[in-house]
């Protein structure tokens, strides 16, 4: 099997069992991280976000519970950017067509990520100011 399915039938991926299904997911999970570096510049920017505050996180002196929370907020927002991108790749296969459904799907993934980066400016302005 490649690293890229373009067409085919999806149900010869499933039934694996036990440690060849973590194995497999596993590597599904990398190709699609791999995938949204590569593809999605608000990815690129959010990992970058977390490569900056990450290492703040570890040096400030706060509580075990306050850096546990600045360092899982930007995350979450990763993987919220994640589901975003997941929701408009999906919208975008069914049709290019220009739709209110497919409309307020796309804005409501926006709506996601955008409060997933208000999370982070709370989370941060509560605990250091």
């Amino acid at each position: 099997m490649s690293d890229s399915i373009e067409t085919g039938n999806a149900s010869s991926l499933k039934g694996e069992k036990g440690i060849v299904r973590i194995l497999k997911a596993t590597r599904y999970s990398m190709m699609g991280l791999r995938t949204a570096f590569l593809n999605e510049a608000a990815f690129r920017q959010l990992v970058l976000i977390n490569v900056i505050l990450q290492p703040i996180a570890l040096s400030l002196d706060v509580s075990r519970a306050e850096r546990a929370i600045l360092m899982i907020v930007p995350l979450l927002s990763l993987a919220i950017e994640l589901l975003n991108t997941a929701v408009e790749n999906v919208v975008d296969r069914v049709s290019m067509e220009l739709h209110p459904l497919s409309k307020n799907a796309k804005d409501m993934g926006s709506a996601a990520q955008f409060i997933g980066l208000v999370m982070i400016v709370v989370a941060w302005l509560v605990i250091l100011v």
